[in-house]
């Protein structure tokens, strides 16, 4: 049954596993207060011991026992150089590294007002070892799942777009049960902030479907993406601009990623760089996309 639907129980162990790992998390004392224990602090946030175990046993989780079962021991090989996938053309980091953090300081500058402060000295030295910390927490843990296993067997059954559709919401409603958390601002965030966040994974994950399609399918260069975010919104974010609380800074994340989004699909026709798939021996579902950086100029429709 799970070789014949291997989305679908990817996604049923991707979200059952996490889920389950974290409900302690969600009754301590860190979440609903049901259960008298509260998570000790590592690095400053109780997250590394409340979270990461599930996320680990979530989407990378499934990820590599569904290839094992689908594809075999060539599958899991396949599936482990993908996650290597360091060689790209240097723009592609460029784009990576840079378009976040410009992505992100001019949607706050719009939500703020203009009312922009410089970040401390503390915070421009802890950027870049918290982006690593992300790299092989946060990125390892979720991207190996979602866009190095589901994303290329969703392109190889619908269009780019849709596929992006799809994956968008199941990725936002695997976060949901940790809004019942201090990770989601519980108790004192309200209703909306989970609609703001699912927002914003929607049109996120256009936009990741885009740069790993475009960087030939590069696994770490959609893990840097991700942690991007993160990392700029936990480091940065609060100190340029203060006046943006919880709230409103997910409906201004949800809002730039909606734009981006919006400009990807109209260049490429809704394509989001995707080049169809040929069948592989060992049933690998990735299309065969060109790596940036070593082929032709890329036409509108590959862009």
């Amino acid at each position: 049954m799970a070789r014949a639907r291997p989305l679908t129980y990817f996604f049923l162990l991707a979200n059952g596993l996490s889920w389950v790992a974290w409900v302690p998390y969600i009754l301590s004392q860190n979440g609903l207060g049901i259960w008298g224990y509260r998570f000790p602090a590592i690095l400053g946030t109780t997250q590394v011991l409340g979270v990461l175990p599930g996320a680990y046993l979530g989407p990378i989780g499934a990820a590599f026992a569904m290839t094992a079962l689908v594809d075999g021991r060539t599958g899991l090989r396949a599936w482990t150089r993908r996650l290597w996938r360091w060689r790209v053309g240097g723009r592609w980091y460029a784009i990576t590294l840079l378009s976040v953090p410009a992505g992100m300081l001019l949607t706050g500058l719009a939500f703020s007002g203009g009312q922009v402060a410089a970040p401390s000295a503390a915070a421009l030295i802890a950027f870049v070892p918290m982006l690593l910390f992300q790299m092989i927490t946060t990125g390892l843990a979720e991207e190996p799942g979602w866009r190095d296993f589901a994303l290329p067997r969703l392109q190889s059954r619908f269009s780019p777009l849709r596929a992006a559709f799809v994956l968008g919401p199941l990725w936002g409603v695997w976060h949901f049960p940790l809004f019942l958390t201090e990770w989601g601002g519980y108790p004192e965030a309200s209703w909306t902030r989970p609609l703001a966040f699912f927002t914003f994974c929607v049109a996120f994950n256009i936009v990741m479907s885009w740069v790993f399609n475009r960087t030939g399918q590069s696994l770490p260069l959609s893990m840097l993406m991700h942690v991007g975010v993160n990392t700029f919104a936990s480091v940065m974010w609060s100190e340029m601009f203060p006046s943006l609380d919880g709230e409103l800074a997910l409906v201004a994340m949800g809002t730039g990623a909606s734009v981006a989004a919006a400009v990807i699909v109209v260049a490429t026709r809704g394509r989001l760089g995707y080049v169809p798939a040929l069948p592989s021996d060992h049933g690998d579902a990735a299309p065969l996309v060109r790596r940036a950086g070593y082929d032709r100029g890329p036409t509108m429709i590959e862009s």
